[in-house]
């Protein structure tokens, strides 16, 4: 059940008065002398963190632990200024006002960070990916997370719920797999969405990955309510507080309401402007994923990020040997790739799209170009085309779509699909 939810009206965002009073009624005295653990995402996700976390703190005041974790799956570390900054307080301020909040890291790749909990079986997960089941998703796999989470008596979920290029819908328990869980649960989740393909699953509520992170948290002792967020620009057109199924369920019903845009007709050029807050490919693909649905065939779709030089901190080497491939290249060379991570294999299909591989002639639907400080030779290697973001004005590609040619000031969020 829900304990509170807010509501904007049609064009309008929630105030500051509600936001708090919705805190206020849906957190204050729920979890009085519990250790809470808040789960919470890194600076990849648009979320308001600065306005909520004083908010958050006060109605939580009556817990007898409070710690925040950054739910960061693979993403890199965050240092301590940089854990300040993301919930807007400064090191001072959290060594003095809020001392007694944590503000933890999850360690995805430290074995002793970890705990299993349970054992997703062969057969479940096959019942699971129905016809998108292949046999490289064969095998048991232990179901991982952040020992932490056993020493809390309650968790609340903190986050988002945009369209999703794995599971469909983000936001909810996958702010536990695979935002504080093992590399195990990560690989095997990220390949099914791929094998299900990002035009197939993103910007829908109920899929096989959703289903499988939900299996997952069944195994998870400890109980879990969420704190589900609508985000548009900067504000929120919406809050739902109480069951994590059930408040996930009506944000994600509302997320499909405001994060697609539907429009006429497939586009020749897309220029999708990654924003900063994407300091890498391997996030900043989101300008390709929610793109690609509006993009012809034959279309060239140019992710525009003047700030990234960079692939993956924690992939890069995989991603380099591997290259941006569609998905029936892997497939059809299996063998020659099963060694690799099958999360990084999936990220170069994302990234890729989808496409066909027949007789050792890689055909990609649409050409993907990368605008950003990663070199041409590296792209090269990558296998992605490249462009100079120097010599791109995106002033000259604002409001040519009668002209098939589509401008996104920022990509990532909002998903974009063609009329029927």
């Amino acid at each position: 059940m829900l304990n509170a939810q807010a509501i904007a009206d049609d064009g309008q965002l929630l105030s500051e008065e509600t936001i708090r009073a919705t805190l206020e009624q849906g957190l204050r005295g729920q979890f009085t002398g519990a250790k809470l653990l808040v789960l919470i995402p890194d600076h990849t996700r648009t979320i308001p963190l600065p306005q909520l976390f004083p908010m958050l703190v006060d109605a939580l005041s009556d817990v007898k632990q409070l710690d925040f974790m950054v739910a960061l799956g693979t993403h890199p570390p965050l240092s301590e200024e940089s854990r300040c900054k993301l919930v807007g307080i400064t090191l001072e301020e959290w060594r003095t006002t809020y001392a007694h909040v944590g503000i933890l890291n999850h360690e995805w790749d430290n074995p002793t960070a970890l705990a299993e909990i349970g054992m997703m079986t062969d057969d479940q997960i096959r019942e699971i990916a129905g016809p998108a089941w292949h046999p490289s998703l064969s095998g048991d796999i232990a179901v991982q997370i952040n020992r932490a989470v056993l020493d809390y008596d309650h968790i609340l979920i903190v986050g988002p719920s945009f369209p999703h290029e794995v599971v469909g819908i983000s936001g909810g328990a996958k702010y536990l797999f695979p935002g504080i869980c093992g590399p195990d649960m990560i690989n095997k989740f990220h390949w099914l969405g791929a094998l299900i393909t990002t035009m197939k699953i993103i910007g829908v509520k109920d899929t096989p990955v959703r289903n499988v992170i939900h299996a997952a948290t069944n195994f998870v002792p400890t109980p879990i309510s969420l704190l589900s967020l609508v985000v548009v620009g900067n504000g929120l057109a919406g809050m739902f507080i109480g069951d994590h199924l059930e408040a996930w369920s009506a944000a994600a019903d509302l997320s499909r309401q405001h994060h697609i845009r539907w429009i006429d007709k497939p586009m020749e050029q897309v220029l999708s402007w990654c924003p900063p807050m994407y300091d890498e490919l391997w996030t900043g693909g989101k300008a390709m994923y929610k793109l690609e649905p509006a993009v012809a065939d034959g279309g060239e779709l140019i992710i525009y990020a003047p700030h990234m030089d960079i692939v993956s901190v924690t992939h890069g080497k995989h991603i380099y040997d591997l290259g941006y491939h569609v998905l029936p290249y892997f497939l059809k060379q299996w063998d020659k790739f099963k060694d690799h991570p099958t999360s990084a294999i999936a990220h170069s299909t994302h990234v890729k799209g989808i496409g066909t591989f027949e007789d050792g002639i890689e055909t990609p639907r649409i050409q993907v170009t990368l605008a950003s400080r990663i070199p041409e030779a590296d792209c090269k290697v990558l296998n992605l085309g490249y462009r100079n973001p120097d010599d791109i004005n995106p002033a000259d590609w604002e409001n040519r779509e009668d002209d098939g040619i589509l401008f996104v000031p920022k990509a990532g969020e909002t998903l974009y699909r063609v009329k029927a």
